[in-house]
């Protein structure tokens, strides 16, 4: 590696410390505003329990405008002791409380979290969503006296009767606000109903509201993916779903006119979803990002519209899902709620919804172990790509044929690097060798790795799958843990990213050994970046899902397996000398590739002349 390569990665390596150091002191930052910002939320929603309490106790005894009697509220203000029920089936227990009328939590039985003790010891333990203190569902009754009544701190009875569960909150005027939750037919689903019975002397003119804040709890072993893939999702009515955002703060805001049709708070592999009977009129959509190691992943709020008039005696009714990110099962919702699964977008998350999962799904169905289900995936591939792939070993077998001629080359221009480009590829026109004719498999495969990378942290069905050494396929894998942070790696090390950097750099070394392109022949410091890159990748792999780097390491135990046999066993050097002869032999049709290069090599040429003169 030469003088300037050597000074341009030092300055790289500086670059990356100064950029690491700033993003650091901005996180500091962010956390130390993240941390006003909660102050300020709290005290706004001390305020409005309060200015709630106030609307209520603003409702003396007396007759309004429009006749309508408002009893005493002392005994909706009075507080009763906090009581919870909880309903459940083979699958989910809903709990629910009867402070706000809120949900309590919901476990979600066949699941565990997965996390690490203070001594990196794996653990798992009940999965529940929904859990955190600060959750709410409140109602936002306009009244007529021009208040607004927020239900987060009214009390409530709870009643069981069988597999449903009915909260009523005492509202003004002997009226009451029925909730109730029971059990669908269908697996992870609650049917919600709500409906006013009375008359709580509501301000007719304005619709009723209510507020969801959820905070994602932390569910999964690796925090970083989890958060990146945690969000909220929701879907206008007419348009495609959309998401909030996964980086940054944002708030939503539904045009007028515009109804949403669901909307569903979601981690890595779960969801808590909305989906209202009709469309909500309006609402307003927010994401918190947490920061650092904070005990939630996110924030999610939102406020929404009922499109019915509850004075009017309807009742407005939901379906409430609360379970696995399992694509069959949204997808039989029929409106697109399956698009919650960050598959990637555009063709990557086409190839995953249409022909990886299935064909991991099929596959499945004949093993147990998702890591069998990845290798036969790995051969599939291979074997659909093999006719590029012997394509690819035979043109890097011609161009090893000519390495003698290549070292004539530099044996006769010495440091002249722009000569020997040109006359290697009069040598490659002359014999009919394509340089790049090796590059076709690899673009090819490059779709497929880029789905994948997508697919591994986003299927539920490799959520805690182990394999071999690994517990968690859609995680990364541990082979050594450290107490301390190391920049770029982290606290861990993955073995299957080291097989896959070991087995990268073997194949790299016996493909290339005996061929010397025209690019590493004038820049030697080339040949060493074919070998720099995997072990900078290393750093960059070892967070990846263990599912992923585990299909890279048979994809290059396959390839070194073809390549092997191929040019051993396949492949005649005879043949290949003869080919490479009889081309020669031909006429050469010029203004093809290779001529069109060997011009812009001229050109460039004549420009390094012409600078060294002028020196």
């Amino acid at each position: 590696m030469d003088r300037k390569s050597i000074i341009g990665f030092i300055l790289l390596a500086v670059l990356f410390y100064v950029w690491m150091t700033l993003n650091q002191n901005n996180n500091k930052k962010i956390q130390a505003e993240k941390k006003l910002q909660d102050s300020v939320t709290l005290s706004k929603i001390t305020q409005q329990k309060a200015d709630s309490l106030k609307a209520l106790e603003a409702l003396s005894p007396r007759n309004d405008s429009a006749g309508i009697k408002i009893s005493d509220t002392s005994s909706i203000v009075k507080r009763q002791p906090p009581a919870e029920v909880t309903l459940e089936n083979d699958l989910i227990a809903l709990t629910v409380s009867n402070v706000g009328a809120k949900i309590k939590q919901i476990h979600l039985k066949q699941y565990k979290t997965s996390a690490e003790d203070a001594k990196g010891n794996e653990v798992r333990e009940p999965l529940l969503l929904q859990e955190a203190p600060e959750n709410e569902m409140v109602y936002i009754l306009p009244l007529a006296n021009g208040s607004k009544l927020e239900t987060v701190s009214l009390p409530s009875t709870v009643e069981k009767s069988g597999d449903k569960i009915i909260l009523k909150t005492e509202l003004p005027n002997q009226a009451f606000l029925e909730q109730s939750y029971q059990f669908d037919t269908a697996a992870y689903q609650i049917d919600y109903q709500a409906k006013i019975i009375g008359d709580p002397g509501l301000d007719k003119s304005k619709p009723i509201t209510v507020r969801w804040v959820n905070n994602l709890t932390r569910l999964e072993k690796n925090y970083q993916y989890e958060r990146t893939y945690s969000t909220l999702y929701f879907k206008i009515a007419g348009e495609s779903s959309d998401y909030t955002s996964y980086s940054k703060n944002t708030t939503v805001k539904l045009k007028p006119g515009q109804q949403l049709e669901w909307l569903s708070a979601v981690n890595q592999f779960f969801n808590s979803s909305w989906v209202p009977e009709k469309p909500f009129d309006n609402a307003e959509l927010t994401i918190t990002q947490g920061e650092g190691e904070d005990k939630y992943l996110k924030k999610t709020e939102a406020t929404v519209t009922f499109p019915i008039e509850f004075s009017s005696g309807q009742s407005f009714g939901m379906k409430v899902y609360a379970g696995p990110n399992e694509f069959n099962r949204l997808r039989e919702y029929n409106n697109s709620l399956e698009d919650i699964i960050p598959f990637g977008s555009s063709i990557m998350g086409s190839i995953n919804k249409w022909v990886v999962r299935p064909l991991f799904n099929f596959l499945g169905t004949f093993m147990s172990s998702k890591g069998l289900v990845i290798l036969m995936l790995t051969l599939l591939v291979k074997l659909a790509l093999w006719p590029l792939t012997y394509k690819m070993i035979y043109s890097q077998s011609k161009m090893s044929s000519l390495k003698p001629h290549l070292d004539k080359l530099k044996a006769k221009y010495g440091d002249d690097s722009s000569k020997i480009q040109m006359e290697t590829m009069n040598l490659y026109r002359e014999y009919g060798v394509n340089p790049l004719g090796g590059c076709l498999p690899m673009l090819l495969q490059m779709p497929i790795w880029f789905a994948l990378y997508r697919f591994f942290p986003a299927a539920i069905e490799f959520r805690q799958a182990p394999f071999l050494w690994a517990t968690d396929l859609s995680s990364y894998d541990v082979i050594a843990k450290f107490s301390f942070n190391i920049p770029m790696i982290g606290h861990h090390l993955s073995l299957f990213t080291i097989l896959w950097t070991v087995t990268t750099l073997l194949y790299t070394w016996y493909n290339f050994k005996k061929i010397d392109t025209t690019s590493t022949a004038a820049n030697p410091a080339l040949k060493y970046m074919q070998y720099i890159m995997p072990v900078f990748f290393m750093a960059f792999f070892n967070s990846f899902a263990s599912g992923l780097t585990c299909y890279l390491v048979f994809s290059n135990i396959i390839n070194i397996a073809q390549t092997l046999i191929t040019k051993n066993y396949l492949i005649s050097d005879e043949k290949i000398q003869k080919e490479l002869h009889a081309y020669k032999q031909k006429p050469k049709k010029k203004g093809g590739f290779s001529d069109r290069l060997g011009e812009m090599l001229k050109e460039q040429q004549k420009i390094a002349e012409q600078r060294n003169k002028k020196k």
